[in-house]
């Protein structure tokens, strides 16, 4: 039988081109997407990232470089088209293919219905979520016409259940993120395409500083003792973790699993649920 156990060392992507977007860091540090775009490298990828931080995405480039890998950049911004159509057309020029779309951006902005002005609950929902269908809308049919592919999106617990903060359109856009995946990979599974998410829960990156900002007055050593004590294991998960669910999902030994969310929380939800 193909794909037995042992006859490779795991979760290796050798040979594989891998489309990351947000793949810099908001300051010092390792963001999810940096993690992903370094991990997925050191196990033979060759990375395509982007980035709205061309100085962001370097810093990444430059350590997958360090380490020996492949990695090219590019800034952008993912929720307009003619941007996701020139990066994934970058990506072609440079690699010749894509084999494994990662859609890593998110924003969050405090606020409900009553109190969130329209032009944030709209870019809040173009980050989160059409994002990711503009991306889709050109790497799909590539992955088609090469005979299959995989798409990791980073959706978010937020879009499962409450988790303390006000963030409406947040929430809102990562549940639809997590639909949006489930539905497309019915359509795209004869196809050869699988589509699954990686479902963070409280995540240590550089970005938990601009969330005290927003949600705690600043306060960060207060935020973050707050956000470690709601987790089961009582501490926040961090960049890598993500990263190690994304390259499960990524590679061949997930080839039967598609329209799934790998929960990635300590235990989070399952205490809130």
């Amino acid at each position: 039988m193909s794909g037995e156990p042992g006859t490779k060392s795991p979760f290796r992507l050798d040979g594989k081109v891998v489309l990351v977007t947000g793949c810099g860091s908001i300051g010092p540090g390792w963001g999810n997407g940096k993690a992903i775009s370094v991990l997925f490298a050191r196990q033979g990828a060759r990375v395509f990232g982007v980035d709205l931080n061309l100085d962001a995405a370097d810093e990444t480039r430059g350590i997958v470089e360090g380490e020996g890998g492949e990695m090219a950049v590019r800034a952008g911004d993912v929720t307009s088209s003619t941007d996701t159509s020139a990066m994934v057309q970058a990506c072609l020029d440079r690699f010749g293919r894509i084999d494994v779309l990662v859609n890593n951006v998110g924003r969050s902005e405090p606020g409900d219905p009553a109190t969130m002005d329209e032009e944030v609950w709209d870019a809040q929902l173009d980050v989160n979520l059409k994002s990711a269908y503009l991306m889709l809308k050109s790497v799909l049919p590539l992955m088609v016409e090469q005979g299959g592919g995989s798409v990791v999106n980073i959706s978010s617990v937020a879009g499962l259940r409450y988790v303390g903060k006000p963030q409406v359109a947040y929430a809102a856009g990562k549940a639809g993120l997590m639909q949006m995946t489930r539905t497309t990979a019915v359509i795209y599974a004869p196809k050869g395409v699988r589509l699954n998410c990686v479902v963070p829960g409280l995540i240590h990156t550089p970005l938990v500083a601009r969330l005290a900002d927003k949600y705690a007055a600043g306060r960060y050593e207060e935020f973050v003792a707050t956000r470690n004590a709601q987790v089961p294991m009582g501490r926040m998960g961090d960049g890598w973790d993500v990263a190690h669910a994304a390259l499960f999902l990524a590679a061949d030994e997930s080839r039967y699993v598609t329209g799934a969310e790998l929960v990635v929380d300590g235990g989070l939800t399952s205490a809130t649920g």
